[in-house]
């Protein structure tokens, strides 16, 4: 589905990283990047030699001592250059407005610091101003909306990762005389990484002391990160000698002016905002290095990674650490080996194979949403798997997607297996006349997708490249989004609790580019907002965060490991009704309408649920989602004909259950079922065969209970209708 971003479909996000790769054609019009203004520069020089050309070495002097001070001199003149423009402009009164209170400053000298200072103690690493991220230092430029953000806040905690990303770098950079490339907070918001190019050089862990180390001196030195403003010819000069920020630099557009962060000896290309200075990052650690290409392209420069982790104490980083290693012994992939569930194999990468106890949980999970389809009012349908780049071209995937499908060539005619499901489910929607009674049309569609995710981004069931997805789209009159959005979250409420997930709700507003009309966004907008209200869970606005062709509502679970998660998905899209010009009959005779278009998903990828289950429950399956529900074992050869009894009785009823017909000792056989997981251990001997009755052990408890088998069936039935 278009349940993301198109934007997003870049390896390195809008949000996440210093600048996203490059768009080209239609979709650089329709999507530029958000830059001040600038008059346009010359074209720029040829870049400098390859990377692959280049070999960094550990500590190169004549870089160190060469190529960073000229770097630092040419930031710290263009710094002077613009502090005394600034001070010639006239510093009138200005209004700002912060927590509904009224403060006064001065324009290009009042600082969002200075206003902090005026409020409620508090470690205030960054602002929004009129809704765009602010540093602290940055002056204001007239009257403002002004928000300040701590580390508790996702802004604060963003940007502060994204801090420790340019100390991280600096400490690379410094140590090992590495050529930088990107460095943002992951998307999954724990941490940073930094990708760097350093020629022969293998990192490992043995290099992470030397790296902490070089990070610490960043922190204890209390570098401040400044900010300026460069021309292209500017950021060429400053960077010549890496042709990554080179190429970075000659892919935005002409008319863009870009910006530079500088922290110590370290000067960066990057977007920014940043964090007061180093001091404020009082517990940094290395997580892990691993490969990565340049721009995600396998085709390009092989780059290494390196992960990391920060906090304001240290007593957080401890806590970080012990939860990681707990996390450690629940990983999916040593779980889903134990207990015989899936398996990739070398012949199919990120294409996982579900062994019979894995299918057994993968079907529950489907099965589950089944169940609640018909409840709900939404209509299950199925659809191809490979489409004409037509569809593509019509959806706007061809031209902005394309590297992450599979594409191949049919009777000389390209066709492509489908990444997401909607572009067929407009196919849908005007195969035939619509009319208003119609709507909402509630369509929903478990096929099969594919997405060309590169080989070393695969991350067992997280990342794959083969799934499934609880995928719904609902078609809608403007005046039903508000029910229709409530619907779906009470859809997310149910589902969640029975998983004993938490969840955050956000609502992503108008970004700053963006597809369709004003007053179609703010309608939407209230609507969604009328919608979480109503819903009556607390709620976070995500300012101008929203898809460019519609508003949508960020749903992130929390799992028993406190880690959170994006799994649901609930999106507005205005945009493919009308690529697809899809319509309906309104009510008034003769006229049509357009319908608003909703992306919804509960599990999100099948795959990706299965594994947050299977470590949220420690690898401990609940009875109703559990393959191993419940083994017999008989304590002699004289009780054996009894279970096997037992057994059958058990398995038409519906539920899935074994037997134990070996020769162990029965201590070993309800051990050895312990271990397997099973929910229910069945012991039957002489006594039972007799009575008809079963001695029911429960998996993690040492004591029984004997019941009958009826009462037995009984039971389960009830454990699978509360999901217990």
């Amino acid at each position: 589905m278009l349940c993301r971003n198109i934007l997003q479909a870049f390896h390195h996000s809008r949000r996440y990283s210093h600048y996203p790769l490059p768009l080209r054609g239609k979709a650089a019009a329709l999507f530029p990047r958000h830059f001040t203004a600038g008059p346009p520069p010359p074209p720029p020089p040829p870049p400098p030699e390859s990377a692959s050309a280049m070999a960094a070495h550990p500590k190169d002097e004549a870089y160190l001592n060469a190529v960073i001070p000229q770097r630092i001199a040419l930031f710290e003149a263009i710094k002077a250059q613009q502090l005394a423009q600034r001070q010639s402009l006239p510093h009138d009164p200005i209004k700002i407005t912060v927590e509904g209170q009224v403060k006064e400053g001065k324009r290009w000298e009042t600082t969002p610091a200075d206003i902090a200072k005026q409020l409620p103690k508090k470690a205030y690493l960054i602002a929004r101003v009129n809704g765009d991220l602010w540093d602290m230092s940055r002056p204001l430029e007239g009257d403002c909306e002004l928000k300040i953000y701590a580390f508790e806040d996702d802004e604060g905690r963003d940007t502060f990762w994204h801090s420790s990303a340019h100390i991280l770098g600096q400490a690379l950079e410094m140590e090992y005389g590495c050529k930088l490339c990107i460095g943002p907070c992951t998307t999954r918001g724990e941490g940073f990484y930094y990708d760097a190019f350093y020629g022969d050089l293998g990192l490992n862990e043995d290099h992470f002391k030397q790296i902490v180390a070089g990070a610490s001196k960043a922190v204890s030195d209390r570098q401040p990160f400044e900010r300026i403003e460069v021309s292209r010819d500017q950021a060429l000069d400053m960077f010549s000698d890496n042709p990554f920020k080179v190429e970075i630099i000659n892919d935005l557009p002409a008319d863009k002016t870009i910006t530079v962060y500088r922290c110590g000896p370290l000067v960066d290309l990057c977007r920014g905002p940043h964090i007061p200075n180093t001091s404020y990052v009082k517990a940094f650690n290395c997580l892990k290095a691993s490969s990565a290409y340049w721009r995600g392209n396998r085709d390009r420069e092989s780059l290494q990674r390196v992960y990391g982790i920060s906090f304001p104490d240290k007593k957080q980083l401890k806590e970080y650490e012990q939860q990681l290693e707990e996390a450690k012994k629940y990983d999916h992939r040593l779980l889903g080996t134990k207990q015989e569930l899936f398996f990739c194999h070398p012949l199919s990468p990120g294409s996982w194979f579900f062994l019979p106890h894995g299918a057994r949980i993968y079907n529950k999970l489907v099965d589950f949403i089944k169940s609640q389809y018909r409840k709900r009012g939404y209509q299950e349908v199925l659809s191809p798997n490979m489409y004409n780049m037509q569809l593509w071209e019509t959806s706007g995937h061809a031209a902005n997607y394309k590297e992450n499908m599979f594409v191949f060539e049919i009777e000389k005619q390209e066709f492509g297996l489908k990444p997401m499901n909607c572009p067929g489910h407009c196919l849908m929607f005007k195969h035939r006349v619509r009319s208003y009674r119609e709507l909402p049309l509630r369509i929903a569609d478990f096929g099969v997708l594919h997405r060309n995710e590169a080989s070393g981004a695969l991350t067992g069931l997280t990342r794959v490249r083969r799934f499934q997805q609880d995928d719904a789209h609902i078609f809608c009159k403007e005046s039903q989004i508000k029910d229709e959005v409530r619907g779906v979250l009470e859809f997310i409420s149910y589902v969640y609790g029975i998983f004993g997930f938490t969840f955050d709700l956000k609502l992503s507003t108008r970004p700053e580019k963006y597809l369709g009309d004003l007053a179609t966004w703010n309608k939407a907008e209230a609507a969604l907002s009328e919608a979480l209200d109503e819903f009556g869970q607390p709620w976070q606005i995500n300012e101008a965060d929203g898809a460019f062709y519609g508003p949508k509502i960020d749903i992130s679970v929390s799992d028993a490991l406190k880690r959170k998660f994006q799994c649901a998905t609930l999106q507005l899209d205005f945009q493919l009704p009308a690529r697809f010009e899809l319509s309906y009959s309104a009510e008034d005779e003769g006229k049509t309408e357009a319908p608003v278009m909703i992306h919804r998903a509960i599990l999100g990828s099948v795959e990706r649920m299965l594994a947050i289950l299977l470590e949220h429950y420690k690898g401990k399956w609940p009875f109703w989602l559990s393959p191993r529900q419940a083994i017999v074992c008989p304590v002699s050869d004289k009780s054996q004909a009894y279970a096997l009894q037992v057994r059958d009785q058990i398995h038409e009823a519906g539920y899935f259950v074994d037997v134990d017909t070996t020769d162990r000792k029965i201590q070993k056989k309800v051990r050895e079922a312990q271990l397997a997981q099973y929910n229910y251990i069945l012991v039957v001997g002489e006594e039972e065969a007799n009575t008809g009755k079963v001695s029911v052990r429960v998996r993690d408890k040492a004591d029984h209970s004997v019941m009958s088998t009826e009462d037995l069936l009984k039971f389960f039935k009830d454990e699978i209708d509360a999901f217990h």
